[in-house]
């Protein structure tokens, strides 16, 4: 049972709100623990066995700071703990232990099964508060880690201009989904977008005109694609879209959908509207038919050199020499013009 210090101050006033759970199967002891920690500013969840505590320990959510009694019935105290960390899981939960042994082969016990630390019966508040904080700091830090490493893995995946995948990242998914589509027998398509006569907009307006251009560009792109299509800048002005689960009749409609999107109205950056076409060179693999993800980049590649001899402003599919699905005149140019005024 836990020593209550009437000389403890209550902090609940200067800490942020902070689940914790205890596991006890004392009643008492729960009881009070509970009360000190509640003093303390945290939000405490009770149970009474380690069955329970462990069913809260699955939920989304769930507490990032646990006190687990040893002995319980059912899951001990040594037993979540090597369950818990069995998983792997994040974020972090800190353990601390809550045992009246005293041996150092118990205590090594508890810690080797995956517990952070442990507190004797009778302890002291100030020693569980100072335990506490501990565990929190380390719980800060991980937090800390955890974003910067997915920071990292934005910057290594990512278009700094766009935002949308990188080419690396890309292309690896179309490595995976080229794969999975010969392995599963699925359909997978696959195209690259490229906009006409991007470099006159950067010669007449500057370049950071021309990266407003590709930002939205972009965005319209990933407006009109299925939560699971994937699209990325795979250099320059060309962008490469891989389709999974899509014949070759539903990617030349999604095809022309883009290129719509893109061209629906101007792109406008201050006081200049820059009207934009993209061309779309599509293709698609179905029923298991055996390609590589460079067999797929190159027909693309080749169905859009047929865009661009045709006219711009239109998809084509990589089947017959010439097959053209859809097409639309190239709006004219000037590429810009002055915004009018209301």
């Amino acid at each position: 049972m836990p020593t209550l210090d009437p000389q403890t101050p209550d902090r609940g006033a200067d800490k942020p709100n902070v689940e914790i759970l205890i596991a006890d199967d004392d009643s008492v002891s729960r009881l009070m623990l509970a009360k000190q920690l509640t003093s303390w500013g945290y939000e405490v969840i009770a149970v009474a066995d380690g069955a329970q505590a462990w069913r809260v320990l699955q939920k989304p959510g769930a507490p990032q700071l646990a006190i687990l009694d040893w002995m319980m019935p059912g899951l001990t105290g040594p037993d979540l703990c090597r369950e818990l960390r069995s998983r792997g899981r994040e974020p972090y939960t800190y353990i601390l232990l809550l045992t009246a042994r005293t041996e150092r082969q118990d205590l090594i016990a508890g810690m080797e099964s995956g517990a952070d630390d442990y507190i004797t019966k009778p302890f002291h508040a100030q020693e569980l508060e100072v335990r506490l904080r501990a565990g929190r700091r380390i719980l800060d830090l991980q937090t800390e880690l955890v974003e910067a490493r997915e920071a990292l893995r934005v910057q290594a995946t990512r278009d700094p201009l766009t935002s949308i995948w990188n080419r690396y990242a890309i292309l690896d998914s179309l490595g995976r989904e080229v794969t999975r589509a010969v392995r599963e027998r699925s359909a997978l398509a696959v195209m690259i977008a490229d906009l006409d006569h991007f470099k006159e907009v950067n010669d007449t307006h500057g370049h950071l005109c021309g990266d407003a251009v590709l930002r939205e560009v972009a965005r319209r792109m990933q407006s009109c694609l299925r939560s699971y299509d994937l699209v990325g800048r795979y250099g320059g002005e060309e962008f490469l879209l891989v389709l999974p689960a899509s014949s070759s009749a539903n990617a030349v409609q999604l095809g022309e959908r883009v290129r719509a999107a893109v061209a629906a109205e101007p792109v406008r950056v201050g006081k200049v509207s820059v009207r934009t076409t993209i061309s779309i060179g599509a293709t698609a693999v179905e029923g298991g038919v055996e390609a590589t993800a460079d067999d797929l980049i190159q027909a693309a590649d080749a169905a859009l050199y047929r865009a661009k001899a045709a006219g711009r402003n239109r998809v084509e599919w990589s089947g017959s020499e010439g097959e053209r699905l859809f097409s639309e005149p190239e709006m004219p140019l000037p590429v810009a013009a002055p915004l009018r005024s209301g």
